[in-house]
């Protein structure tokens, strides 16, 4: 714990789902957290695995807890999914797509569609409508060798009822069906940590990434040598986390004692 509070953190990247909130139950007092991270002088963007939102719509979310951020504060997995595909496809183009309307919008914005017939890839993130008939033609394409895309492999989604299926769910079942495994964008890859920190102008060493995800927020900042703090309030039990190599710079139950640790230093 001392390591942390030694450490010249000057920004923060918080994952969103299972760290501020719960679908729609937050976990603590959001107003009061982003109170202390401006008191703190602390710079912070949200980056989430989730793609079922745009930008757009998360700040809206946080609007309605009552915190206020800007565009550039949120990075999802959706956006980097839209910026890896236009630099394989500079002119959009058609794509079989399961999923919500923030992947939807995020791939729109560079010209690309939904197309059930011939696309060039198939796009697979969170869809709570998914159909058996989305799965047979999203495994069909795939076995005809066309591009397979996952935003996040995310196996659970946090909700106050408890975890439910995420997108890699979704992607492992078409896994099964066609012997491929996804190229993976979202978390743990580090895409997602790179524009959050290139947009707060600080390095990776000073840069204290807070999640609940192991496997995926706490591997994906490890990989860029920033510091990590895992929250016990969304997917990972205590024991998961501790048992982790290489552990995590903070265990803590949630986000507000990640803050006190930062405000003891």
């Amino acid at each position: 714990m001392t390591l942390i509070r030694d450490m010249n953190i000057r920004g923060l990247i918080l994952d969103m789902d299972g760290v501020l909130w719960r679908d729609q139950q937050t976990i603590g007092d959001l107003p009061r957290i982003f109170r202390t991270i401006d008191e703190l002088n602390l710079k912070v963007t949200l980056a989430t695995n989730n793609a079922t939102l745009n930008a757009e719509k998360f700040l809206e979310k946080l609007n309605n807890f009552g915190v206020v951020l800007e565009l550039w504060q949120i990075v999802t997995s959706s956006q980097a999914t839209a910026e890896y595909l236009v630099k394989h496809h500079p002119g959009g183009g058609p794509l079989y797509i399961i999923g919500e309307e923030g992947l939807v919008n995020s791939l729109s914005i560079y010209s690309f569609y939904h197309d059930e017939t011939h696309p060039m890839a198939v796009v697979i993130g969170l869809d709570r409508q998914l159909t058996y008939q989305q799965l047979s033609q999203a495994s069909l394409l795939v076995r005809s060798g066309i591009p397979f895309i996952g935003t996040n492999p995310d196996k659970t989604l946090p909700t106050p009822r408890g975890l439910i299926p995420g997108a890699g769910s979704i992607l492992a079942a078409v896994e099964t069906a066609t012997d491929r495994k996804p190229i993976l964008i979202g978390k743990p890859a580090p895409e997602m940590y790179r524009i959050a920190i290139k947009r707060m102008g600080i390095r990776e060493q000073e840069t204290l990434v807070v999640g609940d995800r192991v496997e995926t927020d706490i591997v994906g900042a490890q990989a860029l040598d920033c510091r990590t703090a895992l929250v016990l309030s969304g997917a990972t039990s205590y024991m998961a986390a501790n048992a982790w190599r290489p552990p995590p710079d903070l265990i803590c139950a949630d986000l507000e004692q990640v803050l006190a640790f930062l405000q003891v230093g």
